[in-house]
């Protein structure tokens, strides 16, 4: 598999922001770090990533507050790093709906299991794991390869991203059809997922830049302004 999880790390200690990038770099992952909540919001819905690393001391506003924030849309798993170590704290932020609470200081094997749990968990509990079928779907030059994990375009992988991979799976699982802005955020980051469609807009952006010849004029990816996304249909 090629898939490289986005690991989004909220932390303003550069120090104990580097020592987490180099594991998760060194481990397969694809780290990207801010320091305050405005640039881990903002981060959020324009990269879209498959698990957040957030610490609770941040300079302009309080983890918590992120994470209260966060719930109100998305069920984006979240991984809370923190000095703080009263239970009432801890109790809060997992009521809020973090999936892990490690408080610092934290070993290397601590850390990568907590994030291996929180992701697969993810996978598991969501009812995208339906969209794991067998085999492939081939359209013109693309090709799905559910086996793999991996889009082909012209017999290259196109190294998407896990949430694009299971965009575009989901659009092949019902090719010819479109599905819903809400159906498919439902799907895919599960029921507690709001009707925020930006999260969804961004990774449908960044997979047709790697899957179309002309994003402007896809051959693949269609857009049912107001309604969903529809992939093209094999008729042969």
């Amino acid at each position: 598999m090629n898939i490289r999880e986005k690991v989004l790390i909220v932390e303003d200690e550069k120090s104990i922001a580097h020592f987490i990038s180099t594991i998760l770099s060194s481990n397969g992952y694809e780290p990207l770090q801010v320091r305050t909540g405005t640039e881990a919001m903002t981060m959020i819905s324009s990269h879209c990533p498959d698990l957040v690393i957030l610490d609770l001391g941040l300079p302009d506003m309080d983890g918590i507050d992120i994470l209260r924030s966060l719930r109100e849309w998305s069920s984006l798993p979240v991984v809370v790093v923190s000095a703080r170590t009263h239970e009432r704290d801890k109790v809060e932020a997992l009521d809020l709906g973090a999936d892990d609470y490690l408080t610092k200081p934290f070993g290397t094997a601590e850390l990568l299991a907590r994030v291996r749990t929180a992701i697969r968990h993810t996978r598991t509990t969501s009812p995208s794991g339906e969209i794991a079928q067998r085999g492939t779907y081939t359209v013109g030059d693309l090709t799905i390869d559910y086996n793999k994990h991996q889009v082909l375009v012209r017999g290259e992988n196109v190294h998407l991203t896990l949430s694009e991979f299971r965009i575009v799976a989901l659009l092949g699982k019902y090719a010819g059809k479109v599905l819903t802005y809400d159906y498919i955020i439902k799907e895919l980051w599960g029921p507690r997922a709001g009707g925020n469609n930006q999260i969804l807009r961004v990774n449908m952006a960044n997979i047709r830049r790697k899957i179309e010849k002309n994003p402007a004029e896809p051959e693949y990816l269609f857009t049912e302004v107001g309604v969903g996304y529809r992939l093209a249909e094999n008729t042969d």
